[in-house]
């Protein structure tokens, strides 16, 4: 024993000297940079970007990738992925886009007689760097990768200078009008989306949107006055802290629009001095898109000036121009900039053969995961074929052609959620690969348009969800006699959702109605109503003159959702919206479905690509391979030494019991381990006062010494059996009781009375400090053969979890040792019952399901005694039924079942006999039927197993 420990000690300390020497990478340095840039209509316009360049962080000459930040953001927001990209080995440039940050200018929406012209110099500027890779002079191997304002840049940049050669946009619109003025009730324009001069303004986003311009003027002033001396500027190029101001130099100069002014930014200790009514009217945002705000979010409408200054910044009108790979990434929680956006860039990208790749991830600026390390999976994949050159030769892009994210539960050991990432290997459109139609039901109905549209229905609040740490955004709520409803029947089969719906609806009235539609899955249970990302379709329709009907065909938000079976779809058209601006005018509406068909797009070529096996799921089983050894030949020393004969075993029962420890979660502790206990329970009544039904020490007709009336050895057989806590405390004290073949007994006691200790001993995996446990007569050891015998189930599933039910099952046995035919392969997963699920992966399987493996795994190989904890725990009631059925049977075949279970109906529904635990002793034993008779009818009803037990622990009430 000293000397594997000794061994252990050692190699512990090789491995954790090898760590702490290894050599790491070296970390990522940024180079703060002032650069200046000429942009403007007329290039007359002199900006200062505040930039950091990272150099790769191998050295060398590597390509360069341009971070370019979210709109509010600046360049501090994207030091992490720098830094870590820095580590891939590209050199990295991030900056703060004219408005933001230290740099000067305005803010212009990336037009490209702005931010475009901006970045196209800062292409110039890093192709001038020594550690850039250079396709030719002036020309670098760039890619470009940003989310929101940023991933609009990065299209817009695209399209304009053909020396980019990559670019993963993320989160971005693709019409800026659309966006802000959207209307599903026409796809008029050539893009797919809908026409702005008739759509609904998106009053809340467009206010916060707005609103970040205008409180960055004041958030920069605050952060130079802040940090530098009196009246000096940010640093630049590291230069003693000397440097230009943001606004001039030395507090004085000029500002973006070349004028003579002074800076606000004042030294520390100093106030900032008050901005004028224009800053507070406009904040850094140019004046002619300032004006424009004014005006559309006074009237709600769109106005021909808005809708081309919202155009010229929006990438779908140039995308057929941009011929870098282009990997486009799109939240699927995002009212701001929906999936349809997505939709639009990726069809006019791909009509000019450039290749392009799109996913759906779990995610936006309406929260989400993000799933931040997925994404820069992805990023980087992309970036290493098209920067790097990796994997060139494969004519499949890196990132399948479509990609989305879906739920697939929780990982059975860390509870987290799992995220599956289906794919295919092109990209079908919102209207999918096919469609599948669903039945619509209700009468016309009246919906009025409430006195100043208040109080309106809420389905996502902008902004909260990212507020709230990625949670989804909260309630969805319609408002009683603003909405319509129109319902489906219970789905015969799951129906997965991926693209846009449609629904035709007829409204009637008078003058012009703005409507909002949305389709909800609908549980039949107590379950809240969901709407699938919190997203709806706003129309606007225009009746005839006098009044009259109208039919419209409404786009659906683009979602990928799955409804169960047995849910329902419910069509909503309401008359308000809090995110949107509605008529102040008070109006009646008639709402009727104009055909009863929702037409529901699918893609039946998502699939799931197999996930990689992690390196623990290989290491896992070898490490319990080498702890279960070191278990074994310390139990066999300690059994030589206590009782002087060598204990012999075969290497198969060897695996076999380490096997089924490991596998259904009960690992092997040392000795002194403290088992669980109750400190709360009650004290055990003293049994010599309780009426037993049957001597407490014998379940059965044999005698004493270990066989039955057969002369075969009987089953189980525990003679005063103890263990005792570090305290002294008896966890079990001086346990005895006998189990019969044929029976199915229940083990029962309250939480605390030993019942896991005692199966825990039973399987080897503790050593009790007296008495003994036989099985078929053979007293059991760590690693004792009989214990091959033995099928068990104690303290929850324990399951690989990347790999697929079968799998698990097929790799337990395989470790057993034993022939594949003893395994009875059929017959246990006959009575898991899982069908096709035995082919997925355990991770995404429910609670139920797991238990229902578990089992199955336990009666692999038929073994004689099956020892099985809460075996109905996660079940529903036709599953509990038909596993109730199977243990009779089971054991009606000449086997023995042992359940221990706190549903006392099932248990007196299952069991032959139990036997009755309190604070470690034994209180009762006997056959079922025995201890029934032996109880007085109460409440008016015979006796039930639930009030003998509470007698029998003194605990009736």
């Amino acid at each position: 024993m000293k000397r594997v420990a000794a061994l252990v000690a050692a190699l512990a300390l090789i491995g954790v000297t090898t760590w702490l020497v290894w050599p790491s990478a070296p970390q990522a340095r940024g180079q703060d940079q002032a650069i200046s840039v000429v942009d403007g209509p007329d290039d007359d316009q002199r900006v200062q970007l505040d930039a950091t360049f990272f150099p790769p962080s191998g050295g060398g000459k590597a390509p360069v990738v341009l971070l370019a930040h979210g709109f509010g953001g600046s360049k501090q927001s994207m030091r992490q992925q720098a830094a870590q990209l820095a580590q891939d080995g590209y050199a990295v440039l991030t900056w703060s886009a004219r408005g933001f940050g230290r740099s000067t200018g305005e803010i212009a929406l990336n037009s490209p007689d702005y931010e475009v012209k901006d970045v196209k110099q800062l292409i110039d500027w890093v192709a001038k760097r020594p550690e850039v890779q250079l396709d030719a002079t002036g020309d670098p191997r760039v890619g470009i990768v940003g989310g929101s304002y940023g991933g609009a840049i990065a299209l817009m940049t695209a399209a304009f200078d053909q020396r980019v050669d990559a670019i993963v946009p993320q989160i971005t619109w693709a019409d800026l009008a659309d966006a802000l003025f959207p209307n599903n009730a026409a796809q008029a324009t050539p893009a797919g989306l809908g026409d702005p001069e008739t759509g609904v303004f998106k009053r809340m986003w467009s206010g916060i949107f707005f609103g970040r311009g205008l409180s960055l003027d004041s958030f920069a002033q605050q952060s130079q006055s802040q940090g530098q001396a009196q009246g000096q500027g940010p640093a630049q190029n590291g230069q003693n802290g000397q440097g230009q101001n943001a606004q001039g130099q030395n507090g004085q100069g000029q500002n973006s629009q070349g004028q003579g002014g002074q800076s606000r930014g004042q030294g520390l200790g100093q106030t900032a001095m008050p901005m004028t009514p224009e800053e507070a009217r406009c904040g850094r945002f140019l004046p002619a898109i300032c004006d424009i705000y004014q005006t559309v979010a006074k009237d709600g409408r769109a106005t021909a000036e808005a809708i081309t200054l919202l155009r010229a910044s929006s990438p779908v009108t140039v995308a057929n121009r941009i011929k870098a790979p282009t990997l486009l990434l799109q939240g699927q929680r995002d009212s701001l900039f929906p999936l349809s956006h997505a939709d639009a860039n990726a069809k006019a990208i791909a009509s000019a053969g450039t290749p392009v790749s799109i996913a759906w991830f779990d995610g936006g600026h309406d929260g989400g995961n993000s799933e931040a390390d997925w994404l820069y999976e992805q990023t980087s994949a992309w970036l290493a074929r098209y920067l790097k050159g990796e994997g060139s030769a494969q004519a499949e892009p890196p990132v399948s052609g479509f990609t989305v994210t879906r739920d697939g539960g929780r990982d059975p050991g860390t509870r987290q959620r799992i995220r599956l990432h289906p794919e295919t290997s092109s990209y079908p459109g919102l209207g999918g690969t096919g469609t599948t139609t669903v039945q619509l039901a209700g009468p016309e109905q009246n919906i009025v348009n409430p006195p100043g549209g208040a109080p309106a229905a809420i389905s996502t609040v902008p902004g909260v969800g990212s507020l709230l740490g990625g949670q989804s955004g909260g309630v969805s709520i319609d408002m009683p006699g603003q909405s319509a409803v129109f319902e489906s029947a219970p789905l015969t089969a799951p129906l997965q959702l991926t693209g846009s719906s449609t629904a035709k609806v007829k409204v009637t009235g008078e003058g012009e109605a703005t409507l909002f539609a949305k389709v909800y899955d609908v549980s039949d249970g107590s379950q809240l109503p969901v709407l699938p990302a919190g997203q709806v379709a706003p129309f606007r329709v225009t009746f005839p003159d006098g009044g009259g009907s109208v039919e419209a065909t409404v786009a659906l938000p683009a979602a990928d959702h799955n409804f169960a079976a047995g849910h329902r779809l419910r069509l909503v058209v309401a008359t308000t919206d809090m995110g949107f601006a509605t008529p102040a005018e008070p109006a009646t509406y008639q709402v009727a479905l104009y055909s009863p068909e929702l037409t529901v797009p699918t893609v039946r070529t998502l699939s799931a690509p197999p996930a990689g096996i992690a390196w623990w799921v290989w290491a896992m089983p070898l490490t319990a391979i080498v702890i279960a050894a070191i278990l074994l030949a310390t139990g066999r020393t300690s059994t030589r030494a206590t009782t002087g004969r060598a204990s012999a075993a075969r290497p198969t029962a060897d695996r076999t019991t380490a096997t089924r420890a490991i596998t259904n979660g009960a690992t092997a502790p040392d000795p002194t381990t403290t088992p669980a206990s109750d400190p709360t329970s009650t004290p055990a009544p003293d049994p010599a006062s309780t009426p037993v039904p049957e001597p407490a020490s014998v379940i059965g007709r044999g005698d004493d010494q270990g066989v039955d009336d057969d002369g075969q050895a009987v089953p189980l057989e525990i003679k005063g059996l103890t263990k005792a806590y570090r305290n002294g405390e008896l966890a079990v004290d001086g346990l005895s009781f006998r189990v019969e073949r044929g029976q199915v007994l229940g083990l029962l006691g309250p939480n605390g009375a030993g019942k896991t200790t005692t199966m825990r001993m039973m399987m080897g995996l503790i050593r009790p400090d007296d008495g003994e446990v036989r099985i078929f007569g053979e007293r059991v050891t760590p690693g004792a053969p009989v214990l091959s015998r033995l099928g068990s189930f104690v303290e929850g599933p324990g399951f690989l979890p990347h790999l697929s039910g079968r799998d698990n099952i097929e790799l337990y046995w395989a470790a057993t040792g034993r022939p594949p035919a003893d395994a009875h392969f059929e017959e246990a997963l006959e009575i898991a019952g899982l069908g096709k699920a035995l082919e997925r992966a355990v991770r995404t399987y429910s609670q139920g399901m797991r238990q229902r493996l578990a089992i199955a795994q336990a009666m692999l190989g038929l073994p004689d005694l099956l020892v099985l904890d809460e075996p109905t725990n996660g079940l529903d009631p036709p599953q509990i039924r038909e596993m109730r059925e199977v243990l009779k049977r089971y054991a009606r075949d000449g086997r023995t079942v042992i359940v221990s279970s706190h549903l006392l109906a099932e248990v007196e529904q299952t069991c032959s006999h139990v036997v009755v635990m309190h604070r470690g002793r034994l209180v009762s034993a006997g056959p079922v039927s025995r201890l029934l008779t032996s109880a007085k009818p109460t409440n008016g009803h015979g006796p039930r197993l639930e009030d003998v037990f509470l007698d029998l622990i003194g605990d009736k009430s």
